[in-house]
């Protein structure tokens, strides 16, 4: 499975956003470092947003790519398409229902079957994940004390489309993320605008 495997913190202060989300990854961020501080081209601030996108989530460019298909043929917006569909990635609700720290241990603990959906194993980070299924950790990695503690500590920091079930270890999503809720900060925009030339 490839997967990216770039420094987290240095990718943050290139792409001159925190898309690891760790609290630390700005610190060392100074003026010139990153490429948003030079002059862009349009096309170079399409490139800039769509790697910035892709980093959040950790997809790779083939595999972005096809989400960008698929959000093309969608009745909404295409870039509201596109960020809602990697939104309910089974790695990314993992991360999101807090489960996990960063996005790669997520990722790594669907991979290694930590992690159930509405009951069953499901071991591929990229499956989607639909509207009423439930997550929840496998009874024997409830025993783990870094995933009790993630979920524990993460319970207070909810979205609107996900419900927590503290004491099953456990969290549903209710419903499809409206755009403004998903905390990217990203112009989709512009990402549209760069695929529109390519597909």
């Amino acid at each position: 499975m490839a997967k990216m495997m770039v420094p987290r913190f240095k990718q943050s202060r290139r792409l001159g956003l925190n898309v690891c989300g760790h609290p630390k990854a700005m610190d060392r961020a100074t003026k010139g470092s990153s490429r948003e501080d030079r002059k862009l081209t349009e096309y170079g601030k399409q490139l800039l947003e769509k790697q910035r996108l892709r980093a959040y989530y950790g997809v790779m460019e083939k595999q972005f790519t096809r989400y960008v298909r698929e959000a093309m043929k969608a009745p909404e917006l295409t870039g509201t398409a596109l960020v809602k569909s990697l939104e309910t990635r089974l790695d990314n609700l993992t991360y999101r229902m807090g489960f996990a720290s960063s996005i790669r241990q997520a990722r790594q603990m669907v991979v290694h079957g930590h992690i159930l959906l509405n009951g069953e194993k499901i071991n591929i980070p990229s499956y989607k994940v639909n509207v009423e299924d439930t997550l929840s950790l496998k009874e024997k990695s409830r025993d783990i004390e870094e995933f009790k503690e993630n979920f524990q500590n993460n319970f207070l920091n909810s979205y609107p489309y996900l419900e927590k079930d503290e004491n099953n270890f456990s969290a549903k999503l209710t419903r499809m993320p409206e755009r403004e809720e998903i905390p990217i900060e990203i112009e989709d925009q512009l990402i549209v605008e760069f695929y529109s030339k390519l597909i």
